[in-house]
């Protein structure tokens, strides 16, 4: 594959109708790094929906790119375990995989899961959505006007920090380190990158730990409060996990509650930059910020897979997937699959059933901060439309290298000034 910096579209698109279909292999985070991964995939639903890859760098895998496909393998995890990780890449440093509730099966997913979802209940999301709309007023009215700057880091990371900060119950002046460690997390080592070295992750992750472990203590010597980490410390499932249990699943709330959120608030702006159209309408109808939210997290895809392994052998698509196979769940691709959604490739704001998309999963790990992700997508619309008739992206963004995080690492915008 070319280098992910020069790899155009038309370039992606020979290279995935060429080479024979059993060499195909879409977890290259180069592709997604250069937004050049859509031919693949389109041929991939074409041709082979349940496709195996024999050979890359995460051993042998099959990839599963359509839409009810993936809803099969996601509402069944009686045969396809979340047990060891949840993405391609296995996790190879340490002691193996952490453990988190989005990587285990029954009956200890269901009750780690029901300890912390009371922090994104509808009471609480109500309570919270005052002080999420303060803190996005504040952000926007201390942005730059008529000059450059980056979305990301000024507004996407500010406001989804704050709210992760405040579920935490931790000071809003470390937010930015628990950004920092959210992108850690998912970071490829490599030389000029965020971490360089697998060491070098190994060391922010003890800084990390130690950060959480010093939060626990806190928690679980003082009454029981409404953040997260009390909520664990005190919930009488989770009170007594091993500490690497609790890291983890301090990873899965970090990544869960960040990324995801960030990336559509970003990728918001880009998309209603792509198509100018769907922001004439927006500006004529801001009561379709709603349906645009959902549209976006459709179009946008922040995760872009997910992985089980198979507990029994079982036929998908005519495809017979082994007990013990690795299966990856595209839900990029079926974000963008024609047999269920009209015209998916196109963005637009007012679809008939916006929410129609596979970008929360299915079943028993469905996002368990779904609506929290709407709400604040929604409040920080609302207050840019307030304040802004248009914002305009200056260049192409700066794409994270990975395949399974898709975002953005920066990107150029300028608000025009009023005449």
């Amino acid at each position: 594959m070319a280098d992910g910096n020069l790899l155009s579209l038309n370039q992606a698109r020979d290279e995935a109708y060429s080479l024979p279909l059993e060499e195909l292999n879409p977890a290259q985070p180069a592709l997604f790094q250069a937004d050049a991964h859509w031919p693949m995939f389109e041929r991939l639903r074409k041709e082979d929906p349940v496709h195996y890859t024999a050979e890359s760098e995460h051993g042998p895998y099959w990839s599963i790119t359509k839409y009810n496909d993936i809803m099969a393998v996601d509402t069944n995890h009686q045969v396809f375990s979340s047990e060891g990780g949840i993405t391609i890449a296995e996790q190879t440093q340490g002691d193996g995989p952490l453990p988190m509730f989005i990587a285990m099966d029954p009956p200890k997913h269901d009750v780690q899961r029901k300890t912390v979802s009371p922090a994104v209940s509808p009471m609480n999301l109500a309570r919270l959505e005052p002080l999420i709309r303060e803190r996005a007023a504040g952000i926007l009215d201390s942005l730059p006007i008529g000059e450059e700057f980056d979305w990301v880091d000024l507004v996407s990371k500010e406001l989804t920090g704050m709210t992760l900060a405040t579920l935490f119950g931790m000071p809003q002046e470390d937010r930015r380190r628990l950004i920092n460690w959210s992108d850690v997390v998912t970071a490829i080592p490599m030389p000029g990158g965020l971490v360089e070295s697998i060491e070098q992750k190994m060391q922010i992750f003890v800084e990390y730990h130690a950060y959480f472990t010093e939060l626990w203590n806190q928690r679980v010597n003082a009454d029981p409060t409404g953040d997260l980490i009390s909520m664990l410390a005190h919930g009488p499932e989770t009170r007594n996990m091993e500490p690497r249990e609790y890291f983890g699943n301090i990873v899965l709330l970090t990544v869960g509650g960040n990324d995801t959120t960030r990336n559509t608030i970003t990728g918001s702006i880009y998309a209603l930059n792509k198509n100018p159209d769907q922001y004439d309408k927006l500006r004529a109808n801001p009561d379709l910020i709603t349906s645009m939210v959902s549209e976006t997290i459709r179009w946008q895809t922040p995760l872009a897979h997910m992985r089980r392994r198979a507990l029994a052998d079982h036929e998908i698509g005519g495809k017979l997937i082994r007990k013990g196979d690795k299966v990856v769940m595209w839900y990029v691709s079926g974000n963008r699959d024609e047999e269920v959604i009209e015209r998916p490739n196109d963005y637009i704001i007012d679809r008939e059933r916006p929410r129609t998309h596979i970008s929360f999963g299915f079943g028993i790990h469905r996002c368990v901060g779904n609506r929290l992700a709407e709400l604040q997508l929604k409040v920080i619309w609302e207050e840019i439309m307030k304040r802004f008739p248009e914002i305009v992206v200056v260049d192409e963004p700066k794409r994270v290298y990975s395949s399974f995080v898709k975002g953005y690492e920066s990107m150029q915008v300028v608000i025009p000034r009023r005449n």
